[in-house]
Parts: C-alpha cells; structure tokens; sequence
C-alpha cells in the first residue's frame, strides 16, 4: 500500500470538514473572477456605450463598483476566515492523529530498537516528517481542488466570451502537464535524501548536545567541528541536488506559463484590429489570462511542497513499519500479584539474528523472597538476564516462569507491574521531583510519595531543595548528585511496591555517604520480596542467598557466598583479585 494511501487512512475521519472547507473555499476563489468581467462591462457596457449620457454612464458605474464592494467587504472576509480557520484546524487534528499513534507505536517497539536507531533520527520523523506533512493536507487535499475549481470557472466565463480565444489560451497545457509530470517524478527521490541528511545532522547534534561535558573534557572541539562539517556538507550537497532540478523545473514550467498570455494577446489583438473582438473583452481575457495562469503557477510551487510531503510520509511511514519484537500473544492473561518465584530453562539469547549467543542453556531457580546475586566478567551477559524477566527483550530458545506462568503467556503490562527496576544510570525526567516518583505509581496520594522517599533516605534532602518536591530537576535529572538521583529512583519502586526487584549495578559510582544510604534504603526495599542483583562488587552481595557465576553467558558456579569461596573456582579468583585490590 502506498504511503499516500496510508495517509488517508488518517484523513478519512475528517472528511466532511475537508470538503466543507474546499465548498467555502471556492466560493473565495470565486469572487476575484468577477473582475474581469466587471472591467469588460465597464469599458463595452458603460465607457463604450454610445447611447448613456455621461450622468447615466456614472449612474451605471457607481452600480456596478457599489454591487461589487458590498461582495468583497461583506461576503469575503468571513469566507476567508472560515476557510482559513477549517483548513488549519482539520490539518492540525490530523498532525495530531498522527503523532499519537506514532508515540503509542514507538512505546511498544522493544529496546533492540532503539539499540540500532538514534535518538535524534527518531525525533526528526515524528517532529519534522509529520510536520511536512501538512501540506499535503492543505494543498493537495484543499488548495489544490480550489486551484483546479478556479481554472475550470475561468475557462467557462472566457468559454462565454469567445470560444477561439479560449482555445488558444489554453494551447500551452499540453507542456505544461508534461512537464511537471518529467521534473516532479525525480523530485520525490531527491527529497527524499535530502530530508534524510536533515535527520543525519539533527541526530548528531542531539547526541552531541547530550555528550558536551564529554567533548569539553578531551578537549574534543575542533575535532567535533570538522565531523560537524562534514555531515552539514553532505547536507548541503543533497539540498543543493535538490534546488537544481527544483529550480530546473521552475524554469521550464514558468516559461511555458508566461508563452501562454503572449499567445492570447497576439491573437485577441489581430481579433480587435480585423473588428470582431471588443477591446473591453480582449482586456478581460488578459485578465482571465492571469487567473488561468497563476493557479497553474501555485500548482508547480504546490508540486514541490507535496513531493516533499510525500517523502515525509514514506519516512514516518518507514517508521510505523517497524515490528514489534516482544509483543502480547493472542489470549494471554493478566498476571495477578505473584509470590516471586522465576525459573529459567535452557534459556539462550542473542540480540541479532545469525548473531552469537549472549546467553546459552541457563537453567537455575529463584525461590519466593529469595536474594539472589549475579556476578562474573563484564559482558558476560549478567544484565541481559535480568532484562529477559521483564521481557525487555524475549529469550530466542527456552523457557522463563514466574510462579509458574510462562512469561510469553501474560500479558506485558501485568508482568511489568509485578516488578521494580534500580539502575546504575537511574533516568530522570525533567519534571519536578514529585512527577519522578509518582511514575511508581501515577494515582499516589501526596502523603503516599512523602513515605516512600523517606524509606528510600531521600525526603530530608528533597525538603532541602528550593522547592521540594516541586522543584525541576533538570534533563535526566543534570540538577542532582548521582545519589540523590538514585534515591529519588528507589522512592518510585517503593511506591509501585512491586513483588520482584531488580538491582542492577544500583550502588556502583557513589560516594561513600550515598552509597552507604541508598544501601540501608535498598535492604529495607529488598525485605520480604525476590530480589535479584547484578553486581560487579562482591563486597555488596556477601548477604545473598544465592550467588550466580556468569560466566561467557554460561552459569559457571552457584551457591551462597561462603561455599563458593571453599570451591576455590571462579567466584574466589574474582574475590581474591577485588580483595588484594
């Protein structure tokens, strides 16, 4: 199917507002055609009347220029508005339409996707392709059929008035037609590429803008400005592509368009000089000559803006086209609350097809309440277990339960509510702090938020900031310290009180005072509930009540701490080399 095709899937709802506004809207392009007319009249019907008297020749004037400034300045302004109002306002709720079911399509594309695709890329489609877009609502859905509306009332008016002249006015359509069917028809391609090295420099900046501190730490400035420039160059060179077959077809096209007046006014004036056309009509068909002509002109302005629509849409639609790689299957069931018991059976994974396994043939048991730990080499797959459970992304062979119930067989809401996440790298919003944590649970009452930042140690340093619990903090929260951050995270999953928690990394990178309360806030959140940990300092896990050797993607050892020390396998060497160190 396609993308236009697509596209009026979203315009179907709106229309009857559509072809209310092209109904108005003709009446607007209407009204002008009447001036040629009024100037035949005047210099045939009153100027060139013979048999008027001067008094009654200004009688019939003021009549005419009266009857037709009570049209202009009584009728065309609230036409004009109404068509303006209804054109912006059903195009917008279809912009709107779109970027709804786009924000509602990228939530639920899983994270293998945004592994592959910049941020600042995505950002580009759902802001500036959609915005593209909106011309072909306005011009080729409204402005277009006004523009052919008024080339069809101008030709039966000049039809009316002499049937030779009307012919040779029309003589240049032909070229006209074929031409911007030759030019347009590579337009689309060149439009396409340039919009996507727009979205090539606007992904670089954003990543850029993210990462200054970095830039500024290596002292990277120069450097980032010849890579800078060297993507705006391949910019330039796909616009400039584009503005040479643009401004190609504009030379050709216009020139076809300026042959045609030429023609009538040649011929119009042999028709005068032999006495069988009046110089009141020949004047008017000039004057239509303009009104024939200058929708045309509009059309070639409108062909390029709807050839950039139209690869707009071929990239939002790019996007929508996108699967989802973990999605609810046909019948599953809602997961009610579970007691916290997880079990892996033969699990293997790896994240790209044909790629190599991250995960091979896993099998252990997470009792009810249990802790248990994750530990081995980085890379060695240990946060790609914990991301399997809430099926961030789906095991490729195995088989993962909670309580019993396989995870492919519940749905994905339920089984993400059973369950709460610390990261190393704790993601704030910009919101203010109360926002950040009512995402644990968006219906939390003032004093509900209140108690859990103060079992996550977090309310004295919240009650401290200059607003509270209303004050912003900043993208990804640029406003804290790295541990007022995470305890503000933990105060979330305090609130959401979630059957399972996941800790990954949740302590590393802190100052000894952070560490040292967001450790007593992560004990009290881990009691009573299944807790699973990855960690890289075995100092933090000694408690657990299993400890997990991951080794190369591959369960090396399992035990509690001390029996892993008397096997004197992988587990003591990490210790040792973590203890000597």
């Amino acid at each position: 199917m396609s993308s236009m095709k697509r596209y009026m899937k979203f315009v179907k709802p709106y229309y009857w507002q559509i072809a209310l506004t092209i109904f108005i809207g003709i009446f607007k392009f209407a009204i002008p055609l009447f001036i040629p007319l009024l100037i035949k009249i005047v210099i045939d019907d009153i100027i060139g009347a013979e048999a008027l008297s001067d008094a009654e020749k200004l009688s019939q004037l003021y009549l005419w220029l009266g009857g037709t400034a009570i049209v202009f300045f009584l009728l065309r302004p609230p036409i004009e508005y109404f068509r303006q109002y209804y054109a912006q306002y059903v195009s917008n709720k279809i912009l709107y339409d779109i970027r709804s079911y786009l924000y509602s399509h990228l939530q639920r594309l899983s994270l293998r996707y945004y592994a592959n695709t910049r941020a600042g890329e995505i950002i580009s489609r759902v802001i500036n392709d959609v915005e593209q877009t909106k011309n072909f609502v306005m011009i080729g859905l409204m402005n277009v059929w006004l523009d052919v509306a008024t080339i069809l009332i101008a030709i039966i008016i000049m039809l009316t008035m002499d049937v030779s002249l009307t012919i040779v006015a029309l003589l240049a359509f032909p070229f006209y037609a074929f031409s911007v069917k030759y030019f347009f028809g590579r337009l689309r391609d060149l439009t396409r590429e340039r919009s996507q090295a727009l979205a090539n420099v606007q992904s670089y900046l954003h990543e850029r803008v993210q990462g200054m501190s970095i830039i500024k730490s290596f002292a990277l400035e120069k450097h980032e400005e010849k890579i800078f420039n060297n993507t705006n160059d391949q910019f330039l060179e796909k616009a400039i592509d584009h503005t040479k077959w643009n401004a190609k077809a504009f030379a050709v096209v216009n020139t076809i368009t300026d042959v045609a007046p030429l023609l009538v006014i040649g011929y119009a004036g042999y028709q005068v000089i032999q006495g069988n056309l009046t110089l009141g009509t020949m004047v008017a068909f000039i004057a239509y000559i303009e009104r024939l002509y200058n929708p045309l002109r509009r059309l070639v302005n409108s062909s390029t803006t709807l050839v950039q629509s139209l690869a707009s849409m071929d990239r939002v639609f790019e996007m929508v086209d996108e699967e989802y790689d973990v999605t609810d299957k046909q019948g599953a069931r809602e997961l009610g609350r579970v007691d916290g018991k997880l079990e892996f059976h033969n699990v293997s994974f790896h994240y790209n097809d044909g790629g190599s396994e991250v995960l091979s043939n896993l099998n252990f048991t997470v009792r009810p309440g249990e802790t248990v730990a994750f530990v081995g080499m980085s890379g060695g797959g240990k946060s790609t277990i914990v991301s399997l459970i809430p099926r961030f992304y789906d095991a490729t062979e195995g088989t993962i339960r909670m309580d019993g119930h396989d995870l492919k067989d519940v749905t994905i809401h339920s089984l993400r509510d059973q369950i709460g996440l610390v990261l190393q790298d704790s993601i704030l919003f910009s919101e203010s702090v109360k926002e950040n944590i009512l995402m644990g649970k968006p219906d939390a009452t003032d004093e509900e938020v209140i108690a859990a930042a103060k079992a996550a140690n977090a309310h004295e340093f919240i009650s401290n900031l200059p607003e509270g619990y209303d004050t912003k903090v900043g993208e990804r929260g640029v406003k804290l310290s790295g541990g007022q951050k995470q305890r503000i995270a933990i105060s979330r999953v305090f609130l959401k009180d979630p059957a399972i928690l996941i800790l990954d990394e949740a302590t590393s990178a802190l100052d000894l005072e952070s560490e040292a309360l967001i450790q007593d806030s992560l004990e009290r959140l881990a009691h009573d509930r299944t807790t699973l940990m990855v960690a890289h300092r075995l100092s933090t896990i000694t408690h657990a009540d299993q400890i997990l050797v991951i080794d190369n993607g591959q369960l090396a050892e399992q035990g509690t701490h001390e029996e892993l020390l008397q096997k004197r396998g992988v587990y003591y060497k990490l210790f040792q080399v973590q203890n000597i160190g």
